[in-house]
This record gives C-alpha cells, structure tokens and sequence, in this order.
C-alpha cells in the first residue's frame, strides 16, 4: 500500500500564515501539519509516499527532505495549481494511482493517530473515511445506507440544512484498491476532468461513482476519534487546543476562550451555567420560523427594550434596563458606585473585579460550606464605613440561600445605614422558595438605594442571546444606564425572545420544577461517590468539596482528557482548598459526569 498527499493549494484563507509557506507547512503546537502527517504515515509501512506539490512546492521538498522520512517520497508538481482545483492535482498522480492500493490524503488535515488506524484496519478494501456532521464542518458530505453505502454525496453549495441529521462529513481521508483505481476511479477522473475541466474536485467523481448500480466504495464511519480541518486562523486555533499533547496547556487554552464550547461538540461542558429544560422546543420553532427578518432587520433601540422587560418583570419602564448579558450592566452599574463597597468572596468575580481593590471590604464566611445569613452580613458589616454591598443570591460559587424575608430585612438595614444593595438573583428562580424575586414595583420604589441584577442567560438557558436587565427604585441611575451603554445593546433576536417570553411562562415554570428535582438527584448521587462532600446549593450548580487526597485541577484534567468534560476548579477562589463547581444539566448529561466521577475516584 502507498499513500498520495495533495498539497499543491495556496491556503489564502490561512492570511499572512502561507505568504510564504504552503498550507501544510502551517504548525499546530510547534510541529508542521506535513510533518505530523508524514510520521503518521509512515508508522504504516506503506511502500512509498507520493506528494503533488504546488504553491512554494520547492520549499517544500526542501522542508521535507529535512524531517529524516525513511520511508521512499516521489514528488510531483502541479505547475498550475493557481489555475485548477484538486481534481487536477489528483489526475496528476493517476499512473502512480493504478500501481498499488492507495491511502489518499489532504494536506490540511491533523487527526489522532486511531484516525487512520480506523482507516487502515478495516478489512473492506476501498473507503471513504467520514464522521457524523457537526456546526464547524465545512465541505462536501454524504448520506449513508445501514449498509454503509454512500447513498449520495453533497456537495457544499448542495447543501440542505433541514437534512443535517442525514449527513456525514468526508473527512478527505481515503482507501483506494487498486483495483478501484483502475477499473472506476481513474477512468471516471478523465472522463470527468475532460468533460468538466480542471477547476473541479475529486469528490466529484467519487459522487459519480456511487450512482452506480453496484457501489463500489463504502463509508467508514468513524466513532469520537480526533481529527480537524485547518482553513484559517480559527481553525488553527482550535486545532491547537485539540490536538496540544501537554494536559495543562489545553485546560488554559479551553478556559481562555470563555465559552463557545459549540465548536468542540463532543465536549460536555459542565463548567458554564444554563438552564437545561428551558427553552422548549415550540418557542424555538417560533424563533426559527423568524430567522430571517430577525437576522435582516435592525433592533429597536434601548426605549422599546426597555418596554418589553418592563412587560416581561411587571415593573415601570424608568425602573428597568436592558444589557447585553448581566456582563455589560454590571460594568456600568460598578462605575457609577463610589466610595466603600463590601464584597463576599468567594463570589462571581466579575463584581470585585470592576471595583478598586483599595476601596473594597470583603466578608469571607468562617466554614467549610462557605455559608452565610443575612445576620452574618448585618453582624460583619455594621460596624463598618461602606458606602455598597454586592451580594449575590444564591451565591456563586457556593449556591449558598439568602430566603426572600431576611433579604428584605437586609434591604431594611442597608436602607437605615444608607448602603446601596446590589442584590444579583441570577441564579433565584432555581431555588425551592417560590416567589423568591425582588424584581416587584412594591419593593423597589420604596427603596431607590436597592439595585437588583438578573441574567437570562442563566435562568431562561438562552446564554447565546446575552440578555441581562438591571431593576431598581433609583430611577436616575437607570437612566444614566440607559444612556451609558449602546443605544442598539440587544439584538434583535434577543428583543424577539422578550418579546415573546409572556406566552412561555407556563413552560418555564415546568422547566423550573424539573431541574429542581433533577438537582436533587444529582446531588444524592454525588453523595455516594468516594471523596466528595457536597455543599448544599439552591442554584443550577452544585459546589462540592473534596478529600485532601484529590487534586481538583488533577480531576480537572482527568476529565476532560479521558472523558472530553469540562468542570470548574475553585482552588483560586478558596485559598487553595479542594472545591469544584458543577453546573446541574439534564439528567443524561449528569449521569455521564457520575459515571466518569465513580471510575475515577470509587463509591
């Protein structure tokens, strides 16, 4: 068996990457995709490796002849490659095609070696190589029989999103017969490129192929292995973390990006906070159904947003505004404050971070469950010059519970000592206590000095619209706000969504109910794993402390290399003790973190 690696193309999308360097000379992680691939090959001990070059084909060579490749290499240089497209790069190396059994390659691909073990190990003698379709792929797919025939091939610009569940991505990685090449493949590619010309792919042909009565070529589908497409920089980005052989450099690379974990699909991400049954599948249809004037037309601006959160929270326009995600009206919200302003920590960090460290108290709850009451904050606190206090209810990390009549007693006291409340009831609509918001026009017109967050992101699973809205008595600084951020802050899927919200009360008061109960199984079952004490919690995640023996950010890594999970470690946030945080998902999601969590540390 031998192995053709098309690698003539310019890579233009790859910007500054290829002015000088063919695509596949591009590094992922300090070693180049040709040179990756070419070790990988030949682990193989296939007979030789024949290589269309193109784009700076002499650097190439030269390149090549430097990695010490023991196995034989055959060159072949495409003179037009800025003129034709694979197809002709291909039919270049038809003669060397027909001469033995072929593993055919594209040169910008990385992929874990069980990729072409997969490949290679099948019995079946001439293969497309493909995996289920996911949201970063890109080019041609094809649908399958139960049989593993290609019952069609699809083209990008034939491409039907309704029938994305039908689809497999080829993932230009290949097995040819001998025989294949001969009696179909290579006929059909002549055939093909004098018909069509030479700025065509070789999936074409393949496509052509599988009309046959007879197929003479099958899919191998591959089952979680590892493997990218690098086309730009994005691409390059995420291939690095992917594919980084030190542990602890793909946590940071994965935490750095700071969600956007849809482009790691098997990925399950157990560190960021959603709603799980919320929201349901008819309001989406509704959102679908209204893609395209949402997506083409402009927003209202801050005024009407403002509207219908009103509408949404059944409060006064002048006391409500509108931010893109909680994010956004926390960074305005903590410039406007001035003076003293008292933190609990650990805490969502976004509040103290906006604040200068020399006017900041802190109040860090003397136990192990990191818990505090109303009283604890009223005792800490009362003796002390502040002019703000940030509580976040339930707290996070810790999902530690305020109940709604001592809050009220807290606003009390803060209105009496002149203290500005920030209460954050992201997290509140989660809790057992119904009814537990402050969000009413009875609590907050009597008391201007209480500034209440809430993100719906978080409560209502809708992270991917950043929507947040800040509520309060203090009508001037509402308006300030109002002013402060950008007159278009929400788009216009996300003022869609408040829109539409009222019909969906009844559904979110469902999903509410299950993730309650959901979180109550969770935690009886964390309970019995070895190690781990969990903390009681009143929101959509759970923090659980574990023995001194296990290290969370070696638990951390376990996970995510072993199991492709991703949790949140707190040992920056507690002074170096042994905390994790785990949001509560749907109870297929949880059961595969338990699953993971009792092999490695036991029941």
């Amino acid at each position: 068996m031998q192995a053709i690696i098309l690698a003539a193309g310019m890579g233009k999308r790859l910007k500054e990457l290829t002015r000088d360097n063919t695509k596949c000379m591009v590094k992922v992680n300090g070693v180049t995709l040709i040179e990756r691939m070419l070790r990988q090959i030949e682990r193989e001990n296939v007979s030789r490796i024949v290589i269309v070059t193109g784009y700076e084909g002499q650097k190439l060579r030269e390149y090549i002849d430097t990695l010490g490749i023991k196995t034989p290499i055959v060159f072949i240089d495409n003179p037009i490659y800025d003129k034709t497209n694979n197809i002709y790069s291909l039919a270049l190396a038809s003669e060397q095609l027909c001469e033995d059994d072929t593993l055919l390659f594209e040169s910008d691909l990385i992929f874990e070696d069980a990729v072409l073990d997969e490949l290679v190990n099948d019995p079946r003698e001439t293969l497309a190589l493909v995996d289920k379709y996911e949201a970063w792929m890109d080019g041609t797919c094809v649908k399958l029989n139960d049989d593993d025939t290609i019952e069609a091939f699809v083209p990008g610009k034939k491409f039907v999103f309704e029938e994305i569940p039908e689809y497999y991505k080829t993932v230009n990685l290949y097995k040819f017969s001998r025989d294949f090449s001969r009696n179909y493949y290579v006929p059909f590619l002549k055939a093909y490129e004098k018909a069509l010309g030479e700025n065509e792919y070789y999936e074409q042909v393949l496509r052509v192929i599988t009309m046959l009565d007879e197929p003479v070529i099958k899919a191998k589908r591959l089952s979680g292995q590892k493997w990218y497409e690098i086309d730009d920089i994005q691409d390059l980005d995420i291939a690095t973390s992917i594919f980084t052989p030190d542990p602890d450099e793909r946590v940071a690379l994965l935490q750095g990006r700071y969600g956007g974990y849809w482009r790691y699909p098997k990925l399950l991400d157990f560190c960021y906070l959603v709603n799980p049954y919320f929201p349901p599948e008819r309001m989406k249809a509704e959102m679908r159904a209204n893609f395209d004037t949402l997506l083409t037309e402009y927003p209202s601006g801050m005024r009407v947003n403002s509207l219908l959160a009103a509408k949404q929270f059944n409060v006064h326009t002048e006391n409500i505004v509108v931010g893109n995600g909680a994010a956004e009206l926390i960074k305005s919200l903590m410039s406007f404050l001035s003076g003293v302003t008292g933190f609990v920590r650990p805490t969502f960090e976004e509040y103290p971070n906006r604040y200068a460290s020399d006017s900041s108290l802190v109040f860090v709850p003397q136990n192990h469950d990191y818990a505090y009451t109303a009283d604890d904050l009223m005792a800490f606190f009362g003796d002390k010059a502040i002019d703000n206090l940030i509580v976040i209810n339930p707290d996070n990390p810790s999902g530690n519970y305020i109940p709604k009549a001592d809050l009220l007693r807290l606003v009390a006291w803060a209105r009496e000592k002149g203290i500005r409340l920030v209460i954050d009831e992201s997290f509140v609509d989660f809790a057992d206590e119904l009814d537990s918001s402050l969000i009413y026009n009875e609590i907050l017109e009597p008391n201007p000095h209480l500034y209440v967050m809430k993100s719906i992101s978080k409560s209502y699973g809708v992270p991917g619209l950043r929507l947040g809205v800040l509520a309060s008595g203090d009508t001037e600084t509402i308006a300030h706000m109002k002013k402060d951020v950008a007159i278009w802050n929400i788009n216009s899927f996300g003022e869609f969504y408040m829109q539409i919200e009222e019909k969906y009360k009844k559904d979110y008061a469902a999903a509410l109910v299950k993730i309650r109960a959901e979180r109550a199984r969770f935690v009886g079952e964390l309970s019995k794993i070895g190690g781990i004490r969990v903390i009681p919690s009143q929101a959509n995640f759970v923090m659980v402390e574990l023995d001194d023996s296990i290290s969370p950010k070696e638990l951390l890594k376990t996970l995510l290399i072993r199991y492709e999970i991703l949790i949140k470690e707190l040992t920056t946030k507690t002074n170096g003790r042994n905390y994790l945080r785990l949001a509560v998902r749907c109870t297929e999601d949880n059961d595969r973190l338990l699953e993971a969590l009792r092999a490695e540390l036991g029941v």
